[in-house]
């Protein structure tokens, strides 16, 4: 193909596309810039012209910018940027095929989420000085909320699904009966976790004052002002608001209670299988030693170590 265009000028012209028809930002423009010159370094290193490279060639590159201690989402970056580029070549049928695709980047490992300090758990859980501004059947709600988060490590969904009576609709409830709550979790898998006696009695709390704010035929156990079901959104803004009210540094989601939940209790307990069967976290490999455990042994090791089961004397 001798009467094609040089590729660096394809590449300034595929740039100025990006900058001029694509709007892309000035950062990623730049990011972009730095993936296509390693990828003149990598081709001219081996030596292979651009336009014969193959895919067995990106995936040894990507390996290199790895190796070099680039982040996943860097050399996504620039796959991304490849990839792209021989697209380009590809309409001017510069390329046959594009080695690109494919091609993924090495994956990053998962941040484990934050869990709050016990302290700020209980700062949280503290029920607000100004009970929500007067508004006392609000106020209990969201200490209900915060209690069933903290001291059962629900999921929001978890915690949204309940309804208010056991039956054979309900995604879940809790029997107050026993100190337990019975949930659908993922892969409408239910388990059942104990209930501490501050959840129970926050539980009692916003059971009496409910009908207040809830329709008449609503099942749902948590309702907003409109006294339909509550959303897990509306959850999130509200332990948000709650959490910036009671002065904790970070900010707080449902989930990062469901962990302070764990931690805590691994940290008390050392026992990471009732810690993973409370959560209900349990996989294909390990769920068989899970559910040798017993709901008798969990409540156990839940009233033992978390510092919402019981009150201290």
């Amino acid at each position: 193909m001798p009467d094609t265009p040089d590729l660096d000028d394809v590449v300034r012209r595929h740039l100025q596309h990006l900058r001029v028809e694509r709007r892309l930002a000035e950062r990623t423009l730049a990011m972009y810039g730095d993936a296509f010159k390693w990828l003149h370094a990598f081709a001219a290193a081996m030596p292979v012209p651009l336009r014969e490279v193959q895919t067995h060639h990106v995936r040894r590159w990507a390996a290199q910018l790895h190796s070099r201690g680039l982040a996943p989402r860097s050399i996504a970056i620039a796959l991304s940027a490849w990839r792209g580029l021989y697209r380009w070549l590809g309409r001017d049928a510069l390329v046959a095929l594009n080695p690109v695709e494919g091609v993924r980047a090495p994956k990053g490992a998962k941040p484990l989420p934050k869990a709050l300090s016990v302290d700020h758990a209980m700062a949280l859980a503290e029920p607000p000085a100004d009970d929500e501004g007067g508004n006392a059947v609000l106020a209990a709600r969201d200490q209900c909320i915060v209690e069933l988060l903290y001291g059962c490590g629900l999921r929001v969904g978890e915690l949204t699904g309940l309804d208010l009576q056991a039956g054979s609709e309900a995604a879940g409830w809790i029997d107050a009966s026993d100190a337990s709550a019975h949930v659908l979790g993922k892969g409408s898998k239910r388990r059942s976790v104990p209930v501490g006696s501050m959840a129970l009695k926050a539980l009692r709390d916003w059971v009496e004052v409910r009908a207040q704010m809830a329709l008449a035929d609503e099942p749902a156990l948590f309702v907003s002002n409109r006294g339909t079901r509550l959303t897990a959104s509306q959850v999130r803004s509200r332990l948000k608001a709650r959490a910036l009210k009671a002065g904790l540094p970070t900010h707080v989601h449902p989930h990062m209670l469901r962990h302070s939940f764990a931690t805590h209790l691994l940290q008390s307990s050392g026992d990471l299988r009732a810690v993973q069967e409370l959560l209900g976290h349990a996989n294909i490999t390990t769920t068989q030693v899970y559910t040798k455990l017993d709901f008798g042994h969990l409540s156990k090791v839940y009233d033992a170590a978390h510092p919402r089961a019981k009150r201290k004397s």
